[in-house]
Formats: C-alpha cells, structure tokens, sequence
C-alpha cells in the first residue's frame, strides 16, 4: 500500500467509481460536495451506472461516465473507450464487486484509494494501493465519507442538495396537492428478502388512511414485480391510497417524498433518497442492520429487529455479527409486527401535533 502525497493539497484530477446502487449513490453525494468545499477546482469525474445517473446526473460541477452494466461487455469497453487518453492523480475505488473491480482497470491513476481489508471482497485489495482507515460500526454514509482521508481531508458536513427539477416539482404538486399530512408508502426493495408482506403495508396503510385521517400513497417502480406486489396490498386494503407505481420517474419520486410527512418502506434507496430530502422515514429493519445502513439522519421511526433475525438465524445477538452482515433469509422480515409500526407511526403523528414529548 501506497501513502497518499496529497495530505490537503489538491489534485489536479480525481475519478470516483461507484456505480450502485441508488442508495448507495445517494450517499455519495456529501462526498461530492466535501470535495468541490475544499477543492472547487478540482475536476471530478464520476462513473455512475446508468439509472443511478437519473436521480443525481445533474449535480453541479461533476463530469459523469454512465456505466451501463446491463449491456454486458460493450458496456465495459464503453467506459475503456471514453477514458483511454485520460488519466487521473487520484481514483476513489467506492464499489467492491467483481465487475467493479475489473471496471476500475480503465481508470489510469496513480493513487487508487479503495476499501479496508474488512469490507473489501472479491479479490478488491488487487485493484486498489491505499485503504481507507479499518472501522467497526461507521454507517455506510460515514465510510464512504471516509475515502477523503487518505487525502488529508475530513467530511465534516454532511449535505445532499440533489436537483429537483421544476418539472418533478409539477408532479409531485399535482399528484399531492395542499398540506394535508401524508404518508408515501415504497414497499419494495431490489432485495426481495426485505420486503414486509403485502397484507401487513395494507394495515399499516388503512390505519393512516382510516383511523389518522392521513393521505397515503403507494409508490414502486415499473417493473411488473413491483405492479404485482402494490396489487396485492391493494387487494388487501380497506381504503383506497392514490397509487403511483410505474407513474413517476426517479426525479418526479424524489420531489414526492420531499412533499411526504412521512415515508415507510424497508432498506431501499427511497428509504435514502426520502433522508436525503428532509423527509422522515418510518424503516423496517430486520434483514439488515439500521444502524449501519438505515436512514442517515434520524433512525427514532425506524422498527429494529436485526437483533431478533440474529438470534433467530444465527444464534447469536447482532453484536457478534461481522459489522455489516446482512440476514436475508426467508421469513426474516415476518420478525416486525403490525402493532410494531402502528405505534411508530402513532408516535410520529403524535410528536407532529404536539401532543407528545420531543424526543431528545
């Protein structure tokens, strides 16, 4: 391993990889910005994946190489093509998958800065020459933050500032006008072993609509597995929330949960994209640990059963996990109860009309 020369000066050119995924990249941007706060000229090239350059492709100052991994081996020799006459003082090495790995091969840079031997996995330590520094129990957000250290720098601040579009303003006004106190429901995950089940989203969801008096949405991509699951809690559903799966694009969905109240859905890039708006998010956590990979900035709403799943699947409590493990087995997320998120969600409700204790 290399020692970085930089030690606060700037470089005249840096190169981030990290492709996915949406939340993932939603963490990303604070790192961005501690970048361009202490070196604003500094020009920063990011290779980003190609629906994660939707939701934060218009970031100011920032030189974008999508990454289009669905393409197979033409889309690595598309990233090979637009970098081979490029070269870098310093690539920050933020993924560490195979295909990542094999990726960054096209990024010609002295220092290659990438992930401690803990969380470093296929064969990443061969691709990189400087480590971030080794913790246990950072958030995602704070180790990913940690990749400006090697440089002599230190993320102090934690900002997102992702563009609204005026036009995904437009939508989310439309589809929830007024101020009426709503709750945007996103229940699926890419990692369908965190999903809650579709009957359990329909009670929590009937009990704002019904018994709070609040608006609810019900929001998902347009894939027909997420078309199939908000189908199944409609079916279950007594009330009637306005559905918008399919209907929005990543930007119209951010501007959405700005306008929410409240937003509840399992370990998911909208659980990062709602906490990076501002927006409260009700968490369900079971198959993953919250305090590692659940809303940065405020985990109060969040329903916590990592412990039960490890004691459960594991035989031993979370605190003996490797930080970072991830429970996903079948049945894992059956752990959170109904009356669990009714009470949180009662909680909230409660706090936002004043009529319980803040919490400290």
């Amino acid at each position: 391993m290399v020692r970085s020369r930089f030690d606060g000066t700037a470089p005249t050119s840096l190169c981030i990889l990290r492709t996915s995924a949406i939340g993932d990249v939603t963490h990303v941007v604070p790192l961005v910005h501690t970048l361009q706060a202490h070196w604003p000229t500094t020009p920063l090239t990011w290779i980003i994946g190609k629906l994660e350059h939707r939701l934060v492709g218009d970031l100011a100052g920032v030189e974008f190489i999508v990454f289009d991994k669905s393409a197979g081996r033409r889309g690595h020799r598309q990233v090979r093509a637009q970098l081979a006459q490029r070269r870098f003082d310093v690539l920050l090495h933020m993924q560490v998958a195979l295909r990542s790995n094999l990726l960054s091969l096209a990024v010609k840079a002295p220092l290659r800065i990438g992930y401690d031997r803990a969380r470093s996995k296929d064969l990443h330590g061969l691709f990189i020459n400087c480590r971030i520094p080794a913790r246990r129990g950072d958030h995602v957000l704070d180790a990913m933050g940690s990749f400006v250290e090697p440089l002599g720098l230190k993320q102090e601040r934690v900002r997102w500032d992702i563009p609204v579009p005026d036009a995904a303003v437009e939508f989310a006004q439309r589809h929830l006008p007024g101020a009426a106190p709503t709750l945007v429901v996103c229940p699926t995950s890419s990692h369908r072993l965190r999903n809650w089940r579709p009957e359990r989203y329909a009670a929590v969801i009937d009990h704002a609509a019904l018994v709070l008096g609040w608006r609810v949405a019900l929001c998902g991509g347009p894939s027909a597995f997420e078309r199939e699951f908000g189908d199944a809690i409609l079916a279950h559903a007594r009330s009637r929330p306005l559905d918008l799966i399919g209907k929005d694009t990543l930007k119209q969905l951010l501007a959405l949960l700005q306008r929410a109240t409240l937003v509840l859905c399992p370990d998911s890039g909208p659980m990062h994209m709602a906490n990076a708006v501002g927006t409260p998010v009700l968490g369900l956590h079971a198959a993953s640990n919250p305090a590692r990979s659940g809303p940065y900035s405020d985990r109060q709403w969040c329903v916590d059963r990592y412990d039960a799943a490890a004691r459960k699947f594991r035989r031993k409590p979370a605190a003996a996990l490797a930080w970072g493990t991830k429970l996903e087995y079948a049945g894992v997320m059956d752990l959170i109860e109904v009356e669990a998120v009714i009470e949180r969600l009662e909680a909230f409700a409660a706090q936002r009309a004043g009529t319980a204790p803040a919490l400290r």
